[in-house]
């Protein structure tokens, strides 16, 4: 589906969104808590700038909470997690000093045996991820000195585990669990499926690996009940136009996992 078409759709659900809204308060209904939680890749040096100017407008429309918040939310506030998958370096580089400027919690979800590697799974000829790398192990070592930084689960290789057997999976899940925190010290118990590849069957193995949090690519509201199969996330970019990242923030992209089903 051609994107202007799904920045109309989204622009047609905030409508409903405010109407809905507006209703509510004159009918003095409470409003749900509301979260989103966000995931970028790389973040090159020439889109810092961009990317701190996002986190600005965050700021401005929600309250930024840890990706596995330890409390219920309260109704009628809006909030938004950031998270990025692959562990790139740029995000050491380029996105953590603009959020522990603005005290912002995040989450990193890195590939365990691709640590120094570049991003062989990247095809997109364009892609700013091709020209960057995964994280060394002093590189994450060095990044969670920061207490605001959550480092998390993205398999062994970076791997499509609806193409691999059962015990592969879950060989994946495991093994890249126990590699990270052997290299940070700390729990690992999220995790986030390369290519959003998921299925009911591989949510009960990611728990199996001992897992409590499992994110996918499903644009919806995240943190709605305590026994979520799989945490929503939208898929966002430092460069993505600020009219389409403001409505994947505001939860407006959320009709789009409808088309999975």
């Amino acid at each position: 589906m051609k994107r202007q078409l799904k920045l109309v759709i989204s622009l047609l659900v905030r409508g409903w969104d405010i109407i809905h809204d507006a209703f509510c308060r004159l009918l003095r209904r409470p409003l749900p808590a509301r979260c989103m939680v966000l995931y970028y890749h790389a973040v090159p040096a020439h889109h810092r700038e961009l990317f701190a100017r996002q986190l600005d407008a965050i700021l401005q429309c929600a309250r930024p909470i840890p990706s596995d918040p330890a409390a219920p939310l309260t109704p009628g506030f809006r909030y938004a997690s950031i998270t990025f998958d692959d562990g790139f370096v740029s995000v050491l580089q380029n996105a953590a000093p603009e959020l522990a400027r603005r005290r912002i919690p995040w989450t990193i979800f890195v590939p365990s045996g691709c640590l120094g590697r570049q991003p062989d799974w990247v095809r997109a000829p364009h892609a700013a991820a091709r020209q960057d790398r995964v994280m060394t192990s002093e590189e994450l070592r060095k990044l969670i000195c920061d207490p605001l930084v959550t480092v998390a689960s993205h398999t062994v290789n970076h791997t499509n585990l609806l193409e691999m057997d059962s015990r592969r999976a879950f060989e994946e899940l495991a093994r890249s669990r126990a590699d990270l925190e052997s290299v940070v010290g700390r729990p690992v118990v999220q995790f986030s499926y390369p290519f959003g590849a998921r299925s009911a069957v591989l949510d009960q193995q990611a728990r199996a690996a001992g897992y409590t949090r499992v994110f996918c690519s499903d644009p919806v509201h995240a943190f709605r009940s305590n026994n979520e199969a799989a945490t929503g996330r939208a898929s966002v970019d430092p460069d993505m136009p600020r009219l389409e990242f403001r409505l994947k923030l505001l939860g407006a992209y959320r009709w789009h996992s409808l088309l999975h089903r």
